[in-house]
């Protein structure tokens, strides 16, 4: 029971710290893109007007920007306080991408940042231009490093086991890098900032029309964001085809909870909620065939027993060679030889009951049609958005005003939604098959993870409240047009 305790405050502590880090982060990604698009029309038509609207957003982007680097850097110590068997394991690996986000991409980010927000008027509006476009450059590059992290867990490639140090040992750098479910994690996490930044200039831009206040700013931010918005959009449902793809192939259980899919097939349809069902659609979305073969909860079950009989096999022959290889190193090189056979079902030697393969269901099933239904609502109140703008019609559009206001937090719902969905879903492990989660965890004790938990919950909602109070006091001041 203290096990899983210990487990569940640790797993509860790293969402909280994740989920709060990803309030920050596509905001930057997305205000980085809009606010670099303005500069650059202020280089080319040489309009002051320009200058001060992109001034106003970076202003937003740099308080967003310190916020999020606080929460950024507690989620990487948890690694070696909250999951230091995971640390140990896979520290070879894991680390490589974590130290060159923080050697390179940061301090790039950082050093461009300065010259961005300090270096108006003291460098050349071409040179102004290029620090900003390299900071939005300098974020991806940072998100880059991270979701290639990430990606090797959902789908761990490029490593052997060494027995001897109870290691895994990366063998292939470039493996690691050109990973596919990293590059479709990339598109998808960077396009849905671009999403989350244009929703919020369009909301933000709104209040301003309700208000009756730099209109020709309002409406200008709104055309920019809603054009970097939809052409985000775009690209985000096609890296999200291609996310379906991979979650198939490497993550079946995943695919199947998302779906509610007990008993699955040829031609599998796709639930749109409880009984309401479009025929053959999943299959089509998993593997691009109407007749593609998506199997269920209860196969994956079965299949899962076969491969808890090989993780066992390959957890006794790891124990062996242990204790024969210093006594006895014929037999341990027969033992190791075992090993090296089963040693990709190694994690599953670690599971007592094919119900620990299968995460929350209700929790995976639900985030992931917020997720969608959100996405899509949002693509669509983007391209309503820039209609009326474009046709003279979004000042008179109270209404629509008031719905791309609210609709703020309803593009941080589906961002978290879709995190839920990829972390969640892959539950019981860490590293996808290799690792479980409940044998990733520090040997500390729950109330330690209770106490920081609690902390954290309050440092967390203060940064986030500073942050709010620090934007409401911005906006209400209002850009620095002087054009009504």
């Amino acid at each position: 029971m203290i096990a899983n305790a210990l487990v569940d405050w640790s797993r509860a502590q790293f969402a909280l710290t994740a989920g709060y880090h990803w309030i920050f982060v596509p905001l930057t990604l997305g205000l980085a893109v809009i606010m670099a698009s303005m500069e650059t029309l202020y280089v080319i038509k040489k309009d002051e007007f320009w200058k001060q609207t992109a001034k106003f957003w970076m202003k937003l982007f740099a308080i967003n920007f310190a916020v999020g680097i606080a929460t950024g850097i507690i989620l990487e110590f948890e690694f070696g306080t909250n999951w230091s068997n995971y640390s140990w394991f896979v520290g070879d690996i894991f680390g490589a991408p974590l130290a060159i986000e923080g050697i390179l991409a940061f301090f790039m980010e950082a050093t461009f940042f300065a010259v961005m927000f300090f270096g108006w008027n003291k460098v050349s509006k071409r040179t102004h231009l290029l620090a900003t476009w390299m900071t939005g450059i300098g974020a991806g590059i940072s998100a880059i490093w991270i979701l290639v992290a990430n990606s090797w867990m959902q789908h761990p490639i490029g490593m052997e086991f060494n027995p001897d140090t109870v290691r895994h040992e990366m063998v292939d750098f470039w493996a690691l890098v050109l990973n596919p479910v990293a590059i479709v994690k990339f598109f998808h996490s960077v396009t849905s900032g671009w999403m989350t930044g244009a929703i919020f200039v369009i909301g933000i831009s709104s209040w301003y029309l309700i208000k009756k206040r730099e209109v020709r700013f309002a409406l200008a931010s709104i055309r920019v964001a809603a054009i970097v918005g939809i052409m985000g959009t775009l690209l985000l449902m096609w890296s999200g085809d291609g996310s379906a793809i991979h979650v198939a192939k490497y993550q079946p259980m995943k695919l199947a909870a998302a779906e509610g899919l007990e008993r699955g097939g040829t031609g599998a349809p796709f639930s749109v909620v409880p009984g309401v069902e479009i025929p053959k659609l999943l299959s089509i979305l998993a593997t691009h065939d109407t007749e593609g073969i998506v199997p269920g909860i209860e196969e994956l079950k079965q299949e899962g027993e076969e491969m808890m009989l090989k993780g066992k096999v390959a957890l006794d022959a790891f124990k062996q060679y242990r204790s024969l290889k210093n006594t006895d190193p014929a037999k341990a090189a027969e033992v190791r030889k075992v090993l090296e056979e089963n040693v990709d079902y190694f994690g599953y030697g670690y599971i007592e009951s094919t119900d620990e393969l299968v995460p929350n269901v209700p929790l995976v099933y639900w985030s992931f049609r917020v997720m969608v239904g959100l996405g899509g609502f949002l693509l669509i109140l983007m391209v309503v958005v820039l209609w009326a703008e474009r046709k003279g019609k979004m000042i008179q559009w109270i209404w629509l005003q008031h719905v791309a206001l609210w609709s703020i937090p309803l593009v941080y719902l589906a961002g978290q939604a879709g995190w839920i969905v990829a972390e969640v879903g892959r539950q019981p492990w860490v590293i996808q098959g290799l690792l479980p989660t409940k044998a990733a965890i520090s040997s500390i004790s729950v109330g330690a993870v209770q106490t920081t938990f609690s902390l954290f919950v309050a440092i967390f909602s203060l940064f986030l409240a500073i942050e709010i109070r620090i934007m409401l006091k911005a906006i209400k001041e209002g850009p620095k047009t002087n054009i009504k």
